[in-house]
């Protein structure tokens, strides 16, 4: 079972992803090289790299949330 810190997280990341994005979906999956050259620069420390990652993982994050 989520913890209720967590599930209030997540309802929050859902919250602002319908805001920013304004179609109310989640954006694309990376495609493998974007992914690879997103891990290698989040490895460096870049954080506009770390939330593309995450951001694009949320339909993966999504989907364990309701399936856990």
């Amino acid at each position: 079972m989520l913890s209720p810190v967590i599930y209030l997280v997540m309802n929050g990341l859902f919250f602002t992803l319908r805001l920013s994005g304004g179609s109310g979906s989640f954006p694309r999956p990376l495609k493998a090289a974007e992914e690879r050259e997103c891990l290698k620069k989040c490895a460096q420390g870049d954080l506009e790299a770390r939330n593309m990652l995450v951001e694009h993982n949320l339909r993966l994050v999504a989907h364990i949330v309701n399936n856990g």
